[in-house]
C-alpha cells in the first residue's frame, strides 16, 4: 500500500462515501449527476442489498442498492448537499470514510477528477 502524498492536506484527503438507495434507477441518477458535476470521481453501484433497520419505532426490512462514491474532503459538503437534493429518502444514508492508503496514481486521479477542472 502506498499512502497518498497529498493526504496530509485536508482538502486533498480522499473519501469513500456510502449511500443506500431504494432502487437502481435512483442510484444511477445520483451517480451520473455527481460524477458529471465533478463532486465524485467515480461511482460504483452494488445491487442486491438487504437493509434491516429501525424507522419511526418500527423494524423495517427493505431491498436497496448501495452507492459507493470516491471524492475528496474539500468537495464533500457540496456532494452531501447534492445527494440530499436528489435522494427520495427523508434521511438518506450518507457516510464518509477516510481512505487511509491506496494506489498513489488512483488517489491522484480522484483529486484530478473532483472539484474545479484543472
Amino acid at each position: 500500500m502506498t499512502t497518498h502524498p497529498k493526504s496530509n492536506a485536508m482538502n486533498s484527503s480522499p473519501l469513500l462515501i456510502l449511500c443506500t438507495c431504494p432502487d437502481l434507477s435512483t442510484a444511477e441518477r445520483i451517480a451520473e449527476t455527481v460524477v458529471s458535476e465533478r463532486l465524485a470521481a467515480c461511482a460504483n453501484i452494488v445491487p442486491g442489498l438487504t437493509s434491516i433497520y429501525r424507522w419511526q419505532g418500527q423494524l423495517q426490512r427493505d431491498s436497496e442498492v448501495l452507492l459507493l462514491l470516491k471524492t475528496r474532503q474539500a468537495v464533500y459538503p457540496l456532494l452531501e448537499a447534492r445527494i440530499r437534493e436528489l435522494h427520495p429518502y427523508q434521511v438518506p444514508e450518507i457516510i464518509a470514510l477516510p481512505i487511509q492508503a491506496g494506489s498513489a496514481a488512483y488517489l491522484d486521479w480522484i483529486a484530478e477528477n473532483t472539484g474545479a477542472p484543472v
